[in-house]
């Protein structure tokens, strides 16, 4: 399954780091992260429960760019 969120993110180079963050994440099959459109995409491992691995994610983002934003609504 797939599904898009907004972020909030400064620049090219730490959308960069938060997809490369966000793949890191078990659950995630694969990420995208956009910063022209400011959105995430994210695909979900088979069986994945998609309120925790965003959790993961959104965690794993803040490690690797703290004053990023992911909105889970």
């Amino acid at each position: 399954m797939k599904k898009t969120y907004r972020i909030e993110v400064d620049c090219a180079n730490c959308a960069l780091k938060m997809e490369e963050a966000a793949r890191k994440v078990d659950g995630v099959a694969d990420a995208l992260v956009s910063f022209m459109t400011q959105k995430m995409k994210v695909e979900f491992a088979e069986g994945a429960d998609q309120g925790s691995v965003m959790a993961a994610v959104r965690k794993a983002c803040k490690k690797v760019e703290s004053d990023c934003e992911v909105y889970l609504d």
